[in-house]
C-alpha cells in the first residue's frame, strides 16, 4: 500500500471541479489505450483483468458487454466493496463487504494501489472500471465507453462464432449510436451527478430539469419499439440501462 497522501483524489464529492456557478465537471479518463493484434496491448487469453464496482454504472456497462460477448473465460473479473472511504474504492482485505473480492494479482487494499503501480506519479480520480494488463503491469483503460467497445471487437477471433457475431456498435447504425450516446450521457448517465453533485440549487435545478426533459425524450423515443437505435440491442441501450435501473 502507498503511503502517498491522495485523499482528494478518492473523496467521490471531489470527483472534479465545480463551475463557478456550482455546477458539477466530470474530469476525463486517463488510461486510454486500446487492445489489437500486434498492438502494444496485444489480443491475448487471460492477459487481461477487469476491476468493477457493482455501485458503479460506468463499470456495469464493462461487466455487461464482456458477459454479452462471452468473455467470461478470457478476461476475469474482481469486484471491490462499494463502501469507499477516504481511500476510495477498498478490496475485501480491507473492507469485508459481501460479494467484494480480495485483489488476486497484487492482493492491493484499494485501487488506488493499483493506479499508483501504473503511474507512482499519477495525479488524476481512481476510478473503477480499470482494465488491468497482467503481462506489463499496467493499467490499459479506464475509459468505459472506450472498454466496452474493445470488448465488443477485439476478442472476436478467440470467442466462439455466435459470441463474436453480437456487435453492439454496428457500422450501419454508429452515426445514430453516436448521436443518442452524446445526449444521453449529458443529461442522464452524467446529467444524475450533475444534479447530485451541484453545490447550488441554481445549478441543481438546471441540471435535475435536464435529466427529466430526456427521460421524456426517451420515452417517446421508445414509443413502440424495444431499442434505442435500430432492432437490435447496442451499446446505447447498455449505456442508458445502467442509469435508469439505478
Amino acid at each position: 500500500m502507498s503511503s502517498k497522501d491522495t485523499t482528494s483524489q478518492s473523496d467521490i464529492s471531489k470527483m472534479t471541479a465545480h463551475g463557478a456557478d456550482g455546477s458539477f465537471k466530470r474530469a476525463a479518463s486517463s488510461f486510454r489505450n486500446t487492445i489489437e493484434k500486434g498492438g502494444k496491448f496485444d489480443v491475448e487469453k487471460d492477459r487481461y483483468h477487469l476491476y468493477v464496482s457493482y455501485a458503479c454504472p460506468w463499470a456495469t456497462r464493462a461487466l455487461i458487454v464482456r458477459k454479452l460477448k462471452g468473455l467470461d473465460e478470457i478476461i476475469p473479473v474482481t469486484v471491490v466493496s462499494p463502501r469507499m472511504g477516504s481511500n476510495g474504492w477498498p478490496f475485501a482485505s480491507v473492507d469485508k463487504f459481501p460479494a467484494a473480492d480480495a485483489d488476486p494479482l497484487y492482493n492491493s487494499e484499494h485501487v488506488r494501489d493499483l493506479y499508483l503501480k501504473a503511474d507512482p506519479d499519477y495525479s488524476g480520480r481512481f476510478t473503477v472500471p480499470v482494465l488491468w494488463d497482467k503481462k506489463n503491469h499496467t493499467i490499459v483503460n479506464n475509459e468505459s465507453s472506450e472498454i466496452i467497445r474493445i470488448f465488443n471487437t477485439a476478442f472476436n477471433d478467440v470467442i466462439p462464432a455466435d459470441k463474436a457475431a453480437v456487435d453492439l456498435y454496428p457500422q450501419a447504425h454508429r452515426a445514430e449510436i453516436d448521436e443518442v450516446n452524446e445526449w444521453v450521457y449529458d443529461t442522464v448517465n452524467n446529467g444524475v451527478y450533475k444534479s447530485g453533485f451541484a453545490t447550488t440549487q441554481e445549478a441543481y435545478e438546471k441540471a435535475v430539469v435536464q435529466v427529466f426533459k430526456s427521460l421524456d425524450r426517451l420515452e417517446g423515443l421508445l414509443q413502440g419499439k424495444d431499442y434505442l437505435v435500430g432492432d437490435t440491442l447496442t451499446e446505447a441501450d447498455v449505456r442508458l440501462w445502467v442509469t435508469t435501473v439505478r
